[in-house]
């Protein structure tokens, strides 16, 4: 038992649940609010939120090791994988930094269509986003249009590429088939009703009650904490930053078919529903310029099944941010190294800020205005006990402390 008195341990916690098995409180790694499985340690002054620690690598696949496993071409189909809400997004950043390596130009109709695509991407995903974000809010109502319309989105996916959510359509040299005829009528069509809905959205979210008190003010990340911790996407343009991939290092048609990158100053998830319905509208314009600019011509260049020796990295803006890979080759039918660094480790950290302050009532909201992928990101750390002279740490040690005290411990 201890010696100390009552009041000294009242001031020594000065209110504050302590980071212990015994006092904090545990988030996830099963909640109703996390579709994929991930732990968040909150310390907590009553209700509010004055820490976080993430425990990440429950979902953790190997992908980068399987990788060194399978062809070239084989691996644009496992790198979909790693994520269905970008598949798109993942597949042209690996077939362009392997394109870097060697010596073929893409098809200025392929470079074309490749924008069409990813741009149509990012306004399924934006609109999921916001359906969510309403669910958490309690506005299941806004969900539930939401999902409505972004099948129409959906539906021009599958027409262009034959697929709704891993299209499969990307590949080296350029994209794997034409458009199928008449596609822009149908585009602009469905275009035009999406930027009627997103545009009716924005009004929506920026009057509807229940969303102004669910978001006002809350997840709120200044400037100054986003320029050192370094988020990407939607994350940090909300914060007045405007950092976007496609417009400091054009990819696809991007160099001809201009975003408007939008901001804002507000730094809250009212500011992030607003800059991503702005977003929905600019994907919505550029999808119908670059369908009536896409010159004519093949969409796809011959491409061999081994890649020469060499090693490139190539990022895009994917919907949630940066999306970056690193390829190597050493000139055979496989890669030997690919690394990747997605949106969603970029940023975590940004998201364990905007808790701070928050209730255990926001957490869900907040979590969901990051837009986190914890399949895309999860890692984990390797290491050989049998090769540390002598040294051990029991498995008891490294789930509660993890690698880092592994590090730390031996020295």
């Amino acid at each position: 038992m201890s010696d100390e008195t009552g009041e000294e341990r009242k001031e020594a916690g000065a209110g504050l649940m302590q980071y212990s098995p015994e006092g904090m409180m545990p988030f996830g790694p099963v909640h109703p609010s996390l579709k994929e499985p991930e732990y968040f340690k909150l310390i907590l002054e009553g209700e509010k939120i004055v820490q976080v620690i993430p425990r990440i690598g429950y979902v953790h696949r190997g992908i980068e090791r399987a990788a060194q496993e399978r062809t070239w071409v084989k691996n644009i189909y496992l790198f979909e994988r790693i994520c269905g809400i970008c598949s798109f997004a993942h597949s042209i950043s690996y077939t362009q930094a392997v394109e870097a390596i060697s010596p073929f130009e893409v098809p200025d109709r392929a470079r074309y269509i490749r924008l069409v695509v990813a741009e149509l991407e990012r306004i399924h995903s934006h609109l999921l986003w916001l359906g969510l974000v309403g669910h958490w809010a309690g506005f299941d109502t806004l969900f539930m249009w939401v999902w409505k319309d972004r099948e129409h989105v959906l539906d021009l996916e599958e027409e262009i590429t034959g697929n709704r959510v891993h299209k499969s359509y990307s590949t080296f040299g350029g994209v794997r088939k034409d458009l199928p005829d008449n596609i822009g009528e149908k585009a602009k069509a469905e275009l035009g009703y999406i930027e009627k809905r997103a545009t009716y959205y924005k009004d929506l979210v920026q009057s509807e009650e229940t969303l102004a008190v669910r978001t006002r003010g809350v997840g709120r990340i200044t400037q100054e904490t986003a320029r050192k911790l370094s988020p990407v996407g939607p994350l940090l343009r909300c914060t007045g930053i405007g950092r976007d991939v496609r417009v400091e290092d054009p990819y696809a048609a991007y160099d001809e078919v201009r975003p408007e990158v939008q901001t804002s100053k507000d730094g809250d998830i009212a500011s992030l529903l607003v800059l991503r319905l702005d977003e929905v509208l600019d994907s919505c314009r550029m999808v119908k310029e670059a369908l009536e600019k896409i010159p004519a011509g093949p969409v796809k260049a011959a491409f061999p099944r081994t890649v020469h020796e060499g090693e490139s990295s190539f990022h895009v803006e994917a919907p949630r941010g940066e999306l970056f890979y690193f390829v190597k080759s050493a000139g055979g039918s496989v890669p030997e190294r690919v690394k990747i660094r997605t949106p969603t480790m970029a940023n975590l950290l940004t998201a364990t800020e905007m808790l701070k302050g928050q209730t255990l009532a926001d957490v869900p909201v907040v979590l969901t205005g990051m837009d986190p992928c914890f399949g895309c990101m999860d890692r984990v750390s390797v290491f050989d006990v049998a090769k540390s002279k002598g040294w051990s740490v029991s498995g008891e040690e490294l789930r509660e402390y993890g690698i880092e005290y592994y590090r730390r411990k031996r020295g």
